[in-house]
């Protein structure tokens, strides 16, 4: 890992270090289109080309079958049956509490207005299969996906070298109900939830994690009609420490992280150079015997720590650079709360790991990325539902509020609007005390 003091970066080098972008490739734009006009003409046939020369799979069927779903518990262990399901429960619990409904508010006398919450009618979720099997991503979306109440749910998943679908990943979309599971990956998956094909259904709405070419994709989608949760970007987590840290603990955070893929990226800050010391030689020997060594190693090599000069100023750097997760390795981290305006998923405390929300603590692990919790939030029951506006106005209340309407749409020449509003009054005019 790189070091630097943060109080000796130019305003130029900080927004170096902090800027990320997960589609910059153009070449990746070329080939995803072309994935989708192949996938409008040819539909199945084309997804199974793609299948055969991004995963080296050559696939009949493209839905997983009922006889794959049966067979799935059995090739899962019993201790991965009870963690699933464990997890489950919790995510269920934490996304569940996100199901309330707003009151109407009476704005003046006879105008209420409220909002009521629909869910989505079809969504499409994708889950990447690439360098790890991820069936907690199952879980993270498929849960509030059913939650909403989402009539049509559908997952993508990459096929293995077998054509088949890990079991683990079977086993969490039976525990999560789903049913419509197809062995799709990448930019071609995307294709085909955006587009619909005669095996595939197209979808209102596309959620989920993957790689530049299933980003690049979901843009596309975006082109189609389809609606997206976000443009995510390699995994991420930012650690703020001060001088009460253990050492230990925030290196093996950082090494979480790195493991993940070779783009990921781990940061510390930290108001202590003992600290900022001490957790970049324990990085460099914990990283050795790490099964995922290469992965992680070239991660850290990406990754960087900064020396800062105050708390504020360590706050000031994680808020420009709006992680995905935000570890507060402080003595009081609860004290710093507020200081936290840009961040996918904050842990405090030293017995809070990232690892937690990744898999069983409840909250959704699928998160902003590459600078985007600045302005977005992860997935949760509002990912799926839409929100729809009410009004009703009862004949006093128009009449009240009648004069408003009338100038401001004179105001923007619009005469239509100003008729709509007399049609309904006549001649009688807005109402007063003597009418």
């Amino acid at each position: 890992m790189k070091s630097y003091r943060l109080a000796e970066l130019s305003h130029e080098f900080l927004k170096e270090l902090c800027w990320r972008n997960p589609i910059a490739d153009p070449s990746v734009m070329k080939t995803c289109r072309s994935i989708f006009d192949d996938v409008s003409r040819l539909g199945d046939e084309a997804i199974r080309e793609c299948t055969r020369r991004f995963d080296g799979v050559d696939l009949t069927e493209l839905r997983v079958s009922s006889q794959e779903f049966s067979q799935a518990k059995e090739g899962v262990s019993s201790p991965a049956v009870k963690a699933l399901e464990r997890a489950a429960q919790n995510i269920r619990k934490f996304h569940a509490a996100q199901q309330f409904s707003e009151e109407p508010v009476e704005v003046e006398p006879g105008v209420r207005c409220w909002r009521e919450a629909r869910a989505i009618e079809s969504v499409g979720l994708y889950v990447p299969g690439g360098n790890a099997v991820l069936p907690s991503t199952v879980l993270m979306l498929g849960i509030p996906a059913r939650l909403a109440g989402c009539r049509g749910i559908q997952l993508c998943v990459p096929p293995r070298q077998d054509g088949t679908v890990s079991p683990e990943v079977l086993l969490a979309a039976q525990i999560t109900g789903l049913s419509q599971v197809f062995k799709i990956g990448g930019a071609q998956a995307i294709a085909a939830m955006a587009l619909g094909t005669e095996t595939v259904p197209r979808v209102d709405k596309i959620v989920g994690p993957g790689n530049r070419w299933v980003q690049t994709a979901k843009l596309l989608a975006v082109l189609k009609g389809v609606a997206i949760d976000m443009v995510a970007g390699p995994t991420e987590v930012l650690v703020i420490a001060d001088d009460s840290a253990s050492p230990q603990l925030i290196a093996s955070d950082l090494i979480s992280q790195a493991e993940h893929g070779s783009d990921s990226r781990a940061i510390l800050v930290s108001t202590s150079r003992e600290v900022l010391k001490e957790v970049i030689q324990l990085v460099e020997h914990q990283v050795q015997d790490l099964p995922r060594r290469d992965f992680a190693s070239k991660a850290l090599g990406g990754s960087f720590a900064l020396l800062a000069q105050s708390m504020d100023a360590a706050f000031d750097f994680a808020n420009l650079y709006a992680p995905e997760h935000l570890i507060l390795h402080l003595e009081a981290p609860r004290r710093w709360m507020k200081q936290v305006q840009s961040a996918g998923s904050v842990f405090l405390g030293a017995w809070s790991p990232e690892v937690a929300g990744d898999y069983a603590s409840g909250t959704n692990h699928t998160l902003p990325t590459s600078g985007l919790a600045q302005a977005f939030s992860g997935v949760s029951l509002d990912t799926f539902v839409k929100k729809i506006t009410f009004q009703e106005l009862t004949q006093k209340g128009l009449r009240e509020l009648a004069p408003t309407l009338e100038v401001l749409a004179e105001l923007e020449g619009l005469e239509g609007h100003r008729r709509a509003v007399r049609a309904r009054l006549g001649d009688r005019g807005p109402l007063t005390a003597d009418n």
